[in-house]
């Protein structure tokens, strides 16, 4: 799991260029940032991605300056927010339709070949989380994907064994195991 200074840096390299990706047309965008030492590079920047970091910071402990500095960034990513809430929402709307197919993908893996995906849950439910993140944005969900998603809790609910929490444990406060149910184990050994 990213380390807080992971997270933070991440956010705050999207949080600087955010206006531009918003506007753009793309949903990956390159960061343009170094993650800390010793850290894998940063993905390139989504919504989905911003929004998992500021759960993630939410969640964890900090420090007064971290507060204030995270404090003064969810402000400008907030007033981003409002000043472009259409190119917000669709952004967000297709960011939902990519993330939903990449989630349902690794699910089919898993069915296909259970044991070389079993590890893998971990990071792959991200993508789940972030679908979480980015409904109440995703205004322009057609109905078939709500549909897609709804089909899809259904599978990993008869694969799902719960459990621990599946990422750091002092992240748990932030994500409630009644929305995130999904983070409190992982899925069965047997088809």
């Amino acid at each position: 799991m990213p380390s807080l200074e992971y997270d933070l840096g991440y956010f705050e390299a999207g949080v600087d260029i955010l206006d531009r990706y918003i506007l753009s047309s793309d949903i990956y965008w390159p960061i343009g940032a170094r993650p800390p030492g010793g850290e894998l590079p940063y993905p390139q920047l989504t919504l989905g991605g911003l929004l998992l970091a500021q759960a993630r910071l939410q969640s964890r402990p900090l420090s007064s300056h971290l507060y204030t500095k995270y404090n003064s960034l969810e402000g400008e990513f907030n007033a981003i927010r409002s000043r472009w809430r259409v190119a917000w929402e669709d952004k967000a709307t297709n960011e939902f339709h990519a993330r939903l197919f990449l989630w349902r993908d690794f699910l089919e893996d898993y069915r296909a070949n259970h044991e070389n995906n079993l590890d893998r849950y971990a990071y792959e439910v991200s993508r789940r989380v972030m679908l979480e993140l980015l409904t109440p944005d995703a205004v322009q969900i057609p109905q078939e994907e709500v549909e897609l998603l709804e089909g899809l809790d259904k599978l990993l609910r008869t694969v799902f064994t719960p459990s621990e929490f599946v990422w750091d444990l002092e992240l748990a406060p932030g994500f409630p195991l009644q929305t995130y149910w999904y983070l409190y184990g992982g899925l069965s050994k047997a088809k």
